[in-house]
């Protein structure tokens, strides 16, 4: 989810440990809880930083291993006694506690979204992205907003954020039984299929479809369960050749053949250079696919300049080549 969610979704835990008698007769524990859930609540997006060391970084990283079971206990433990130090008049037990919640609930919330997470490392690097809420959902953060309000004009926010998501829960049930009628629609007018990708909007009823069949690749929406296939690409296989293994070893393009599960390829010969480009067909904006990783090689093969992120313009990508370059 975004960061944004996550932070009512921490505070809706520390709304929701005051319910508890004990925790409602004590005001320093109850802080520390709701500084806790805050935190805990971020705690697995600290990764975001890898920003800072380049594109290729953080897509190989983010929402890897800070979401891993490790991390997911390891967390409580680092928070819970910084909080302490400050509040030590705090239950250490209870606090500890429902750090641990919030931070589950991150990781949890986060397996939903299209994106999905390393969730279960150190069992198997496969990431986990069930695809049945947009990563920004308007409606649970409203249903958040909501219990703020509520709480502000005097209800108890430990039952009001109790019986939020008790609807959420619903929501979400609603949400899966919504995505799995399209699957179904799917695979009534292609046949074939062996893979669909699916990817929820900030729209109601419409979804993002990436669909694999042995021979082909669809990229296609759904709008109130009718299917509308956008392009059509003809799967080809990577082939194994010097200029690919080439590409293949910029950090750049590993980080994005990690991450994709469905991309087309592109190999270009210019006068001086090959271009290699790899393209994400999970994304697709205005007719274009934003998320790609190129990598432009000299004719013996060394690398002259790559990029992999979101590029929403051919102008765009030119510049970010060109500044590499220089």
């Amino acid at each position: 989810m975004d960061t944004g969610t996550h932070i009512v979704m921490g505070v809706a835990l520390g709304s929701i440990a005051t319910i508890d008698p004990y925790v409602a007769a004590s005001p320093a524990t109850a802080a520390a809880i709701m500084v806790g859930t805050i935190i805990g609540s971020q705690a697995p997006d600290l990764d975001t930083i890898l920003k800072f060391k380049g594109n290729a970084t953080y897509i190989r990283n983010h929402r890897g291993i800070t979401h891993s079971i490790p991390a997911v206990c390891l967390w409580p433990l680092l928070i819970t006694p910084a909080i302490y130090l400050f509040i030590p008049e705090a239950n250490l037990l209870y606090l500890w506690l429902w750090t641990f919640i919030a931070v589950i609930l991150h990781v949890f919330v986060d397996i939903f979204n299209a994106y999905g997470t390393q969730a279960l490392r150190p069992f198997t690097r496969r990431w986990v992205a069930l695809g049945i809420i947009n990563t920004f959902d308007p409606i649970i953060f409203g249903f958040h907003i909501g219990g703020l309000v509520l709480w502000g004009i005097g209800f108890h926010p430990g039952y009001t954020f109790l019986s939020i998501y008790g609807i959420l829960i619903a929501y979400y049930v609603l949400r899966y039984q919504m995505q799995q009628k399209v699957l179904r629609q799917v695979k009534e007018i292609i046949p074939n299929v062996k893979q669909i990708i699916i990817s929820p909007t900030l729209y109601w009823n419409q979804w993002h479809l990436a669909i694999t069949t042995n021979d082909n690749f669809y990229v296609a929406r759904a709008i109130k369960y009718q299917i509308f296939i956008h392009d059509t690409f003809e799967k080809v296989p990577l082939p194994e050749n010097a200029i690919i293994e080439a590409a293949k070893i910029d950090e750049n393009v590993s980080a994005f053949l990690s991450f994709s599960p469905v991309y087309r390829w592109e190999v270009e010969e210019y006068d001086d250079h090959y271009e290699v480009r790899f393209i994400d067909l999970r994304y697709r904006s205005k007719d274009y696919y934003p998320f790609v990783a190129i990598v432009q090689l000299d004719h013996n093969l060394n690398i002259i300049s790559s990029y992999t992120g979101w590029i929403f313009s051919e102008e765009k990508l030119r510049t970010k080549l060109d500044i590499i370059i220089d």
